[in-house]
């Protein structure tokens, strides 16, 4: 059961993935967690390293999609500023969002990566979608409320992936080692 929360893979942030990588394992998508992952929840507006990723990733012809849990209203208003496409509300760990954003872009499973800092929705979701996953250090310690249980949780069970998986390490890009 333990084996359904095993990132493909673990790198430090989102900022680690480049262009060359992704490309080298066929990735046209990256689809994002929002909070935590691509921008701190408490600060909506982003980084200076936030842009100049996302820069390099529309150059490479490398689209980014958020995928979050949050409202529309949440959502649209720290995307905004990065005209990147989205789907609100995707009910992670439930595959609706991801799916959906799979179909509503034309993309095969195999061309995207689901990117977040929980096991417990982001990591979950990919591979009850089929879709491979990057589980990222989350960009601040501290967490809305409504996560806090998450991390709880998450403590437990990424002790056991450990156990279970000694491999299963912290790298600084792709072309390290997948976990699996």
């Amino acid at each position: 059961m333990v084996s359904a929360f095993k990132p493909t893979w673990m790198v430090t942030n989102i900022y680690d993935l480049t262009p060359d990588q992704l490309r080298a394992h066929g990735i046209k998508a990256v689809m994002t967690d929002l909070d935590n992952t691509l921008i701190a929840w408490n600060n909506p507006d982003g980084t200076p390293e936030l842009r100049h990723w996302l820069t390099m990733l529309e150059m490479a012809g490398i689209q980014v999609i958020v995928v979050s849990n949050n409202s529309r209203a949440r959502v649209d208003r720290a995307v905004a500023p990065f005209n990147l496409p989205y789907v609100h509300r995707a009910l992670k760990p439930l595959t609706w969002g991801i799916r959906r954003a799979l179909h509503r872009w034309n993309l095969r499973r195999e061309e995207a990566i689901m990117v977040g800092d929980q096991l417990l929705t982001d990591v979950w979701s990919a591979h009850r979608s089929g879709v491979r996953s990057v589980l990222v250090k989350p960009i601040l310690t501290s967490d809305a409320w409504v996560t806090k249980g998450n991390r709880l949780l998450e403590k437990v069970v990424m002790w056991r992936l450990r156990h279970d998986y000694p491999e299963l390490t912290w790298q600084e890009d792709l072309n390290e080692r997948k976990t699996h």
